[in-house]
C-alpha cells in the first residue's frame, strides 16, 4: 500500500507542478483578443469558403481591423458581397467602393452532344485523377471530364450535373464565386467574371489550344482561332489556336453580334434571345 500511495502522491505532485508552470505559461504569453476583430468576424457569412484569399473568416477579419483604407480597399468577402464590405467599412469608419457582382463560368461546350465519348472510364469517378491518367471522356485534351469534382467542391450547391449534357451547370443566384470550382478544376475551365447587365455575358467556352481542324475532331463547338470576334472587338486576343474575350467588353453592345459571327458558336452570349 506504501507503495501505491507513494505513486500517487509523485503523479498528483507532478500534475500539480505542471499545471502551475501552464498557468503562468499562458499568463505571460496571452495575446488580448481585439474587440475589432470579434465585430467584423461577427458581420461575416463564417463559411471559411478562403475566396478571400485568407485562411478563413478569422483571419479575414484580423485583415480587416489591422488594414489602413488602402489596404482595405483590396479586401472583399464575395459570400457577403457589398452588404457585408459596407457593413465592415462603416464599422471601421472606412468608404469601400461597391464592386460589380460577379458569377463562376465554365468554359467548355464539350456535352455528351457537341463531343461525344469515345471510351467509358470505369474507375473512380474523380476528374482529377482521370486527369491524371487519361484525358477526357471525348479524348478533347482540354474538355470537361464530366465527374462531377466541381460540384462536390461547392459549399453552396450552385453547381449541379446536367443530365442532358453531362456538363456542370451553375446556378448564378447561388453562386457566390467563392473560386472552389475555379481550383478544383484539373482543367481549370471555371472563370470568375462579371455577372453583367441584366446578366448579359460574353465569353468564349472553350479552352482547346489545339489547331482548328484537330480541336473540331473532338468537340464541333471548339474555338478554331479563326480571328473573326477580332475584327469586331480588337481587343480580344487569340494566342494559342485559342480566342478569350476581356471581361470588360461590352457584352450588351458587342455579346450577340460576336456570337452570331462566331463559325463553330465557342462563343457564348448569355443575352441572347431565343428564336
Amino acid at each position: 500500500m506504501s507503495v501505491l500511495l507513494t505513486g500517487i502522491l509523485v503523479l498528483g505532485g507532478i500534475g500539480l507542478v505542471a499545471a502551475i508552470i501552464l498557468h503562468f505559461v499562458a499568463q505571460k504569453f496571452a495575446v488580448e483578443s481585439n474587440p475589432r476583430v470579434q465585430a467584423v468576424e461577427k458581420l461575416l457569412p463564417g463559411v471559411n469558403c478562403g475566396a478571400c484569399g485568407k485562411a478563413g473568416c478569422q483571419d479575414f477579419a484580423r485583415a480587416c481591423a489591422s488594414a489602413d483604407i488602402e489596404t482595405f480597399k483590396g479586401l472583399y468577402c464575395s459570400v457577403g458581397g457589398n452588404s457585408v464590405m459596407q457593413q465592415i467599412a462603416t464599422l471601421l469608419g472606412y468608404k469601400t467602393p461597391e464592386r460589380d457582382p460577379t458569377v463562376a463560368v465554365l468554359r467548355c461546350q464539350g456535352s455528351c452532344e457537341n463531343a461525344p465519348s469515345k471510351f467509358e472510364f470505369t474507375g473512380l469517378k474523380s476528374c482529377r485523377l482521370v486527369a491524371r491518367i487519361s484525358t477526357s471522356q471525348s479524348e478533347c485534351p482540354y474538355g470537361c471530364i464530366r465527374m462531377g469534382d466541381c460540384v462536390r467542391a461547392c459549399k453552396f450547391g450552385a453547381l449541379h450535373i446536367s443530365p442532358d449534357t453531362g456538363l456542370p451547370v451553375v446556378d448564378e443566384n447561388k453562386c457566390v464565386s467563392c473560386g472552389a470550382c475555379v481550383a478544383i478544376c484539373p482543367k481549370k475551365l471555371f472563370e470568375i467574371r462579371p455577372k453583367g447587365k441584366d446578366g448579359k455575358r460574353v465569353y468564349v467556352a472553350c479552352r482547346n489550344q489545339q489547331k482548328g481542324a484537330v480541336a473540331r475532331q473532338n468537340c464541333k463547338v471548339a474555338c478554331i482561332g479563326c480571328m473573326k470576334c477580332t475584327k469586331i472587338v480588337p481587343s480580344i486576343k487569340v494566342q494559342n489556336n485559342l480566342s478569350y474575350i476581356p471581361t470588360d467588353v461590352d457584352a450588351e453592345k458587342f455579346g450577340q453580334e460576336l456570337a452570331d459571327t462566331c463559325p463553330t458558336s465557342a462563343i457564348v452570349y448569355t443575352g441572347k434571345k431565343e428564336q
